[in-house]
């Protein structure tokens, strides 16, 4: 039976991973209030059709950085695949590929880069700021090496915030799953679980460079000839200082709600970054998006393009690179189908007047209850017309 919708593809990788795994992937920090209002932030906008527009051939392809994809969604930056696959990346690869769609390759991927290049289709890599730049510029001379498009510097990860479902579990990575493609050194401690802390938690408290700011961003921005986009950015203030400092793009983003417990819904900061850059400068969306209706809401309030998590590591986890092309198809079918109903035939009618605030719900129910008359029906017909 096809998988009509990512809450089944959800719920058969659920049953499919071990706890702690499941949890490593679907947690967030704090409370998880970030976590639960990323998606929320979708539900509370809908969308304003337009009728009588030429509709027969949807076009959702676009041109991202000068490379041409066949939808506007991308995988993000996500670490150890093989948590939940055996092939990992390389299976994420395969899937994204064969989709048209970007993938983000992340730092602690659990495959070599080249292996995960093999598989072709356009590809960024996604890098945190060690505290051992040598290890950072190694990285970097890789994906150059490999064909990889562009470099995303992920910057709300000073150190990484306190998630309470891999601390009950002494979550740690098992011995077979590792980043691949660091210095062993580097990423042993994630092997190790403390009382208080988990094994990635850890890790990063000893590896991530806290004293980051954004006169480091030369060095990078100087020994990468890669476009370089930053992802992370919940402001117009940190928006406008990143185009001076000669960043290509933006990915508005809260980490997924992984990061800042109570930070903005991404949804909700696009509009105020997408207006504080200059076109020349594509804003991207990370977090919440579970349909191509989402995506279509996302894509209208200014985003270039859709990066999905955690739908791909349900695919992967559920087929596969099959399943990861199942998740992206599913979400470019649901968008095509979203614009036609619109009246969009194409990305660019994908504006500010498409969307709308859902209304308040009124202080008396809908459908009425029994023995209430509607107060728009006609109580003198005994009904609607």
């Amino acid at each position: 039976m096809p998988v009509l919708t990512l809450d089944e593809l959800r719920e058969h990788a659920r049953q499919r991973l071990p706890g702690p795994v499941w949890d490593f992937i679907e947690g967030g920090s704090g409370d998880e209030h970030t976590l639960r209002a990323g998606e929320a932030a979708y539900r509370e906008l809908c969308l304003r059709p337009r009728v009588l527009v030429d509709v027969a051939d949807p076009d959702c392809a676009l041109e991202l950085l000068g490379t041409p994809l066949a939808s506007p969604f991308g995988v993000a930056p996500m670490a150890y695949h093989r948590l939940v696959h055996p092939q990992g990346e390389t299976a994420t690869a395969e899937g994204t590929a064969r989709a048209g769609a970007l993938l983000v390759v992340g730092m602690f991927a659990s495959r070599p880069l080249e292996d995960i290049a093999s598989a072709g289709g356009p590809r960024w890599l996604q890098v945190y700021w060690l505290r051992r730049r040598d290890a950072l510029a190694g990285l970097v001379d890789r994906a150059e090496a490999a064909g990889f498009g562009a470099l995303m510097l992920t910057v709300d990860a000073p150190q990484v915030a306190r998630r309470r479902r891999d601390v009950r579990n002494a979550f740690a990575l098992p011995a077979d799953v590792t980043a691949v493609n660091l210095d062993p050194g580097l990423t042993e401690r994630t092997h190790r679980a403390t009382a208080g802390s988990s094994g990635i938690e850890a890790h990063a408290r000893e590896q991530f460079d806290p004293t980051l700011t954004w006169d480091d961003l030369s060095w990078l921005r100087e020994r990468t000839r890669l476009p370089l986009v930053l992802k992370g950015v919940l402001t117009a203030e940190d928006a406008r200082i990143a185009v001076e400092c000669g960043v290509d793009a933006l990915v508005v983003s809260n980490h997924g709600g992984r990061q800042l417990d109570r930070a903005v819904p991404a949804l909700q900061a696009l509009p105020e970054v997408v207006a504080s850059v200059p076109e020349s400068c594509p804003v991207l969306i990370d977090g919440g998006v579970r349909s191509g209706a989402d995506a279509a809401i996302a894509l209208a309030l200014g985003a270039r393009a859709v990066l999905v998590g955690r739908p791909v590591l349900w695919g992967l986890a559920h087929a596969g690179a099959e399943g990861v092309g199942q998740v992206l198809g599913l979400l470019r079918s649901e968008l095509l189908e979203t614009m036609a109903l619109s009246g969009c035939p194409s990305l660019a009618g994908l504006g500010p007047t498409a969307v709308s605030r859902r209304p308040p719900l009124r202080d008396h129910p809908w459908p009425p209850s029994h023995g209430e008359p509607s107060r728009t029906a006609s109580t003198t017909s005994g009904g609607l017309r």
